[in-house]
């Protein structure tokens, strides 16, 4: 395996711990904390938890093409979660958010530092997530030239 492949699958590695703490912290906030989670948790839930099955299965087997099947589901979950923390920093009014049912979508089960809840955990994973495929994605286009 060459020197670039290496770098490659070390970040499709990284890409899959972060993807796999997320997922396990979010079933471990539901499951053991019992923590219900809201609407704009489980719309982001749903966009992670198949990324750890992606990472998983490009590591066992190798494909470039893995930029493209994650991309788009970082996406939406970023942008999920960057609206969810808007409205939990106040940016955005309750009443613009599809939180109607259960729990309210600026319920706070926790927070550390002033800042560090639930939303926060999530965002900060997406991001990790993005820049490391983009890192990826520049070793792969590099690679190619």
């Amino acid at each position: 395996m060459n020197n670039q492949k290496l770098i490659s699958q070390n970040i499709i590695f990284g890409c899959f711990i972060v993807a796999s703490i997320a997922t396990l912290g979010s079933l471990f906030f539901s499951e053991i904390m019992e923590f219900v989670p809201c609407t704009m948790c489980w719309y982001q839930r749903i966009f992670m938890y198949p990324l750890v099955l992606i990472f998983l299965i490009n590591l066992l087997y190798p494909d470039e093409k893995v930029f493209k099947y994650s991309m788009p589901l970082v996406l939406v979950g970023i942008i999920f979660s960057i609206y969810h923390n808007l409205l939990m920093w106040g940016i955005i009014p309750e009443s613009a958010v599809p939180c109607t049912q259960g729990v309210p979508c600026s319920t706070e089960y926790f927070e550390y530092f002033g800042f560090i809840d639930i939303p926060f955990l999530s965002l900060t994973a997406y991001s990790l997530i993005l820049i490391l495929l983009v890192l990826g994605q520049k070793k792969v286009c590099n690679n190619a030239k």
